[in-house]
């Protein structure tokens, strides 16, 4: 990185924006505004380098070579498991490589869930979760004769805690919740919820995809059972992700998939599988991507997971003050505590348009329901438009933003 934090605990943003060359364009003839952070965030130079790096000198498979490319790719790729155990709070053998949150979910939910579901039994989810966190549920207890339980939630995007704990009983076998809504940027309280779960016996899944690359996170402070999160999210290479879970529940788990590198020793008889975490990882694993990955949450330690976090939460109030108070502009999800999210509609104009509007301005956000369809649901509306920011986004960013806002109103209201 070519800057750190700067005096009086503050970023040097234009320093930092010099660590990522995709900021550094024109659309449609209009400086890049890149708010759409919530989906992808773009990548710094330390982990195209990281990536370049691997495949010019480095490319070979991991675990099973004695050359010497083979040493080196090896000690790459368990060398991004360790800076990420370290990144989480956890142990470097409570981390496993998958492709991304959604897969981690569908690891838990098959390899350790399935198993133990009965008819009768349940599982319990939040209102404000992203498909990926209730699919997955919903398939095991379709396969299972298990219900899936929702916990609600209020108009402002706010977990009912006491109406979550009244669902939690002994036929209740897993707690998922996000900790941040990516509809919403509703930070939940994690531990406090965790606590409560483990009162009655409830083990706890987190998906973490839009909370990572925004606060400090340690798994072990949270007190939670799982925590997945992707890569591409935190400034890393797409497909590749991460499932921590405790060692306890690792052991206990049957593979989900089979395949080479997950073994011990096979005979027609009988297979003896390798210890986790690489009971879970079948097959050549997506080794560049574990290394970029790598690469990029040392960076972000190297600014601060702290710093980050108050430079988000000040844009993100500038943010939410201006487009407020333009006539017309209805804020889905107020919580109290939030990331990086800012959702709305806009009174007569459709999302979709708003989009278009925007990008023509070369200002980027999503449109839709944001795999949040329930949400959208609770809201009664179809889509929303959903600016999101990252370490990189600055204030001067928000006027083009209000400007382009005021643009679609006049064009379609």
């Amino acid at each position: 990185a070519t800057a750190r934090n700067a005096g009086g605990g503050g970023m040097n943003v234009a320093g930092l924006r010099a660590d990522f060359p995709a900021l550094h364009q024109e659309i449609h003839g209009k400086p890049l505004v890149y708010l759409d952070n919530a989906a992808t965030t773009h990548k710094p130079r330390a982990v195209l380098d990281a990536l370049d790096r691997f495949h010019r000198r480095d490319n070979s498979n991991v675990h099973r070579g004695v050359h010497t490319l083979s040493q080196r790719a090896t000690d790459s790729y368990e060398g991004a498991r360790q800076q990420i155990a370290q990144f989480l709070g956890g142990q470097t053998d409570e981390i496993v490589f998958v492709r991304g949150a959604t897969e981690a979910i569908n690891l838990v939910a098959n390899a350790f869930l399935r198993p133990r579901l009965q008819p009768g039994d349940e599982v319990l989810v939040t209102a404000m979760e992203h498909h990926a966190n209730i699919v997955p549920w919903q398939l095991a207890c379709d396969a299972t004769g298990a219900q899936l339980r929702v916990a609600p939630m209020s108009q402002a995007g706010e977990l009912l805690l006491d109406e979550l704990e009244a669902l939690l009983t002994d036929r209740t076998k897993l707690l998922a919740l996000t900790h941040v809504s990516n509809a919403l940027g509703t930070v939940n309280p994690v531990a406090q919820i965790a606590e409560m779960a483990h009162a009655h016996g409830v083990p706890v899944l987190v998906d973490g995809a839009q909370a990572v690359q925004h606060m400090p996170v340690d798994v072990t402070q949270l007190g939670v059972d799982f925590y997945a999160l992707s890569g591409h999210k935190l400034y890393g290479p797409t497909g590749i992700g991460v499932l921590w879970a405790r060692s306890e529940h690792l052991e206990a788990m049957a593979p989900w998939q089979g395949g080479g590198d997950m073994i011990r020793s096979v005979t027609f008889e009988k297979t003896e599988f390798a210890p986790p975490p690489l009971r879970f990882e079948a097959g050549t694993p997506h080794i560049a991507g574990a290394i970029g990955l790598g690469a990029a949450v040392e960076y972000l330690s190297g600014i601060g997971l702290e710093a980050i976090a108050a430079h988000e939460s000040d844009l993100l109030a500038a943010a939410t003050d201006a487009v407020a108070a333009i006539d017309g502009v209805r804020l889905i999800g107020t919580a109290a505590q939030k990331a990086s999210v800012l959702s709305f509609v806009v009174e007569g104009v459709h999302p979709h348009d708003i989009g278009t509007v925007l990008d023509r301005n070369g200002i980027a956000v999503r449109t839709g329901h944001h795999c949040a369809q329930p949400v959208m649901a609770f809201y009664g509306v179809p889509a929303t438009v959903r600016a999101s920011f990252a370490l990189y986004n600055y204030r001067a960013e928000i006027e083009p933003l209000c400007t382009a806002l005021h643009e679609a109103q006049d064009l379609f209201a």
